[in-house]
């Protein structure tokens, strides 16, 4: 069954370390069938509560998942294989289109705002037994909150987008929940739904979004979450519709028990409108990070949700951090308040890349998509060999495995770093590695 791995360890936590090593080095492969708990009790000479504990752990942690009488298996995407390793290193005279990070000539500077805040903080200090949030960081939030319609609900502060999801997500949901995911979708957040024990299910996607009749299909088959990005979608670029956002409200209409988390990591980077599915279940929660617009090392994210579940996420909070510095509250505060990111300059310049190189790739026969924030998504039949390919022609970009689930092969290519000198040569170098492709929808 293991073929010549043997599992080692008397207690449950050696046991389940010595799965996990060989899921890490690759000696229990993805989908491997792991030995009945008392079967494997026995050549272990423990109890079989022993394995059981061990193997519920390796569940928790996202390892293995089990299936009834169908035994226990490695996940298909265990938790110890990040999809961040995935990726092409640049060597020297290399462009790196594949790390994901903004332009950081379109970064403000932080020297003004980081003073105003020492400042206050000198007048103010933050101590213990204070709120968590600061209130001008609140009005501001949920005034911009406001005029995008997202309904009103308690705020709360986590360190990005992905710590807010992951807290959201372990404030309802238990190991072997299923939740839905798009179909390319966020590496780390693939990666977070397996570390957390649940079940990632692949929502297909197009320009528009996520597919009503597939996200119907996923909640049908008994999906207890669903998270949706509003716009600049990573990899694809695709923005929520506003008939897209009314079709996907009429199907989370009929299973009102769904957790629904929208990320909208495109704010204040983006210049197409949003339009917000939150409220139309009873739990939700809608997830704002500053990091593309102001600086991913700006750890803040802001939500709003239902009040059971911001309080939760609160209540989590005060047993851990206990809040979100308070010095980098009153940072992005004056950051918001100044005006020091002008949004419509900032789409602009992403949109001019990133629309010339799709243009240019469509001129070659070469099928691209990338409708808002600073990624192309481009299909390809053989990843591996255009990545390579890509990479022998100066160019190094994001295979399309650190994002896929079943969706067909791609690549995805970062614009935050070109000019416009670099449009046509990029273009050329991709539609020799890849070929015409047809158009076809993501999932």
């Amino acid at each position: 069954m293991l073929g010549e791995y043997r599992i080692v360890g008397r207690r449950a936590s050696e046991i389940a370390a010595s799965v996990e090593r060989a899921v890490g080095a690759g000696e229990l492969a993805p989908g491997q069938l792991l030995p009945p708990m008392r079967e494997l009790a026995t050549q272990l000479g423990v109890n079989p509560n022993t394995v059981a504990a061990a193997y519920r752990t390796l569940r928790e942690r996202g390892v293995i998942e089990t299936a009834g009488r169908r035994g226990s298996r490695v996940r298909p995407r265990p938790a110890s294989t990040a999809r961040g390793s995935i990726r092409v290193d640049a060597p020297l005279g290399v462009r790196d289109l594949g790390e994901g990070n903004p332009d950081t000539a379109l970064l403000p500077p932080l020297d003004e705002a980081l003073a105003a805040a020492a400042a206050r903080y000198a007048k103010e200090p933050g101590l213990y037994g204070r709120a968590p949030l600061d209130a001008e960081f609140v009005r501001l939030a949920r005034g911009a909150m406001d005029d995008d319609n997202v309904p009103a609900g308690p705020l709360a502060a986590t360190s990005g987008a992905l710590d807010a999801i992951e807290r959201i997500l372990a404030a309802h949901l238990r190991p072997g929940d299923a939740v839905a995911v798009e179909d390319p979708g966020w590496g780390s957040l693939l990666d977070l739904v397996s570390a957390l024990g649940l079940k990632p299910l692949p929502v297909a996607l197009d320009d528009d979004g996520p597919l009503p009749a597939d996200v119907e299909r996923v909640l049908t088959a008994g999906a207890r979450a669903v998270v949706v990005t509003d716009r600049a979608q990573n990899p694809t670029g695709a923005v929520l519709s506003r008939r897209r956002a009314d079709q996907l409200r009429a199907v989370l209409g009929r299973f009102p028990r769904t957790l629904l988390i929208e990320d909208d990591h495109g704010h204040a980077i983006v210049d197409q409108p949003l339009h917000p599915l939150a409220g139309v279940t009873d739990n939700w929660a809608f997830v704002r990070s500053v990091a593309k617009a102001y600086g991913p090392d700006l750890r803040v994210a802001v939500l709003t949700g239902d009040s059971v579940t911001v309080d939760r996420v609160q209540g989590r909070l005060g047993l851990g951090p206990g809040w979100v510095s308070r010095l980098l509250q009153h940072t992005v505060v004056h950051l918001w308040a100044s005006g020091a990111v002008d949004p419509v300059a900032v789409a602009r310049a992403y949109g001019e890349r990133r629309d010339a190189l799709v243009d240019a790739l469509a001129r070659r026969g070469v099928d691209a998509r990338g409708r808002s924030g600073m990624n192309v998504w481009v299909p390809v039949q053989d990843e591996t060999g255009a990545v390579a390919r890509l990479l022998h022609a100066g160019w190094a970009v994001a295979p399309g495995a650190r994002f896929r689930m079943a969706s067909p092969p791609g690549v995805r290519l970062t614009v935050s770093q070109l000019t416009q000198a670099d449009i046509e040569p990029l273009a050329e170098a991709v539609a020799s590695a890849v070929g015409p492709m047809p158009a076809r929808s993501y999932g």
